[in-house]
């Protein structure tokens, strides 16, 4: 039997990172959208695990539940839009904490990212605003103290995260320091997407470690 040649072998192993890659990112090409039972089962836990302000939390779980029924099973972007409280709002489950909002939100954040990475999610822009509103001047418009934008692969990778048990313990340093407004949003205009840049680079490795072969066997 013929042995296959190393270019056969190596094009194979990098289009199969490659098609791994792809399904990390867009999970729905074969998971497809949510379930009913799913989505039920989700609620069950989110109400379980993670610590919300009892007035709010019925609203919470309500259009929880409306964005997990409104899933396509397609990638989506989610817009952070945050606005420090001037003290930490304290809530049933939410941790003693002597620190600022802001030093609060930099712990969420730093626990959270690599639990959203882990499903495939990754922030695309965060920073700290920079001065007042250039337009949009009405009562709470103005204000906002952080954006942050996140990529994530699927509506259920961001329950995957919710129900996660490492998640629910800190979940409350986000809401007892902030208004935060959590809009998703689908990608009309994105260079590049993720996984055409994973593409190129595998594509250019190929490629040069070919050159490269081929060089010095001219040598």
């Amino acid at each position: 039997m013929k042995r296959l040649g190393f270019n056969t072998v190596f094009a194979v192993v990098l289009s199969l990172i490659f098609v791994a890659v792809v399904l990390w990112q867009i999970p729905g090409l074969v998971g497809g959208r949510l379930t009913k039972d799913e989505i039920a089962r989700y609620l069950v836990q989110i109400e379980r695990q993670v610590p919300l302000p009892p007035d709010e939390k019925p609203a919470v779980l309500a259009h929880v539940r409306a964005f997990a029924e409104a899933d396509d099973g397609k990638p989506f972007y989610m817009l952070n839009l945050m606005r420090y409280h001037d003290k930490l709002r304290m809530f049933p489950g939410a941790p003693t904490f002597s620190g600022s909002p802001r030093e609060a939100n930099a712990l969420y954040e730093h626990a959270t990212i690599p639990l959203a990475v882990k499903r495939g999610a990754f922030p695309i822009f965060a920073g700290e605003t920079h001065g007042a509103n250039v337009m949009g001047f009405g009562p709470g418009q103005d204000g906002w103290s952080r954006v942050m934008l996140v990529r994530y692969p699927s509506r259920r990778a961001i329950l995957d995260l919710l129900t996660d048990p490492a998640y629910g313990p800190i979940e409350p340093y986000k809401l007892m320091v902030l208004e935060v407004v959590l809009a998703p949003t689908w990608a009309e205009l994105v260079f590049p997407p993720f996984w055409v840049a994973a593409g190129a680079v595998l594509l250019l490795i190929f490629l040069a470690t070919g050159w490269a072969r081929a060089a010095r066997s001219r040598d």
